[in-house]
């Protein structure tokens, strides 16, 4: 994202709302797998390690939903996303607060580049 902003190319909304979404739908498929964990836990390509998993769990029974604010974080953020579906989180909540959480985090790391920029 750093590189098609600092190319001038791109529009920088049209730039957030493809990270935004397209990263919001990642985490949704990381909901689907909690709903499956079972199936699917200790894989290689499982995005989220017993560790992680273990700690967002924490996170998640001690701040509920609004630990998914949290979901940006590399690794970590990914553990929440499954832990809320396994904790079955309503959808449509789960999807709010992991949207907002990705377009901030894309929002900060926009603003910065173009403040380096300057």
């Amino acid at each position: 994202m750093v590189g098609m902003i600092l190319s001038n190319k791109f529009s920088l909304p049209v730039l957030l709302a493809i990270a935004s979404i397209g990263n919001t739908l990642g985490s949704v498929t990381n909901w689907f797998l909690g709903g499956g964990i079972e199936r699917f836990k200790g894989r290689k390509w499982f995005p989220a390690s017993e560790k992680a998993l273990e700690r967002a769990s924490i996170w998640y029974r001690r701040y509920g939903k609004w630990s998914l604010l949290l979901s940006w974080m590399p690794l970590f953020g990914d553990a929440l996303t499954v832990v809320a579906g396994v904790l079955r989180e309503p959808l449509l909540t789960f999807t709010i607060l992991v949207f907002i959480a990705k377009i901030s985090r894309y929002v900060v790391l926009t603003f910065a580049t173009l403040k380096l920029m300057s």
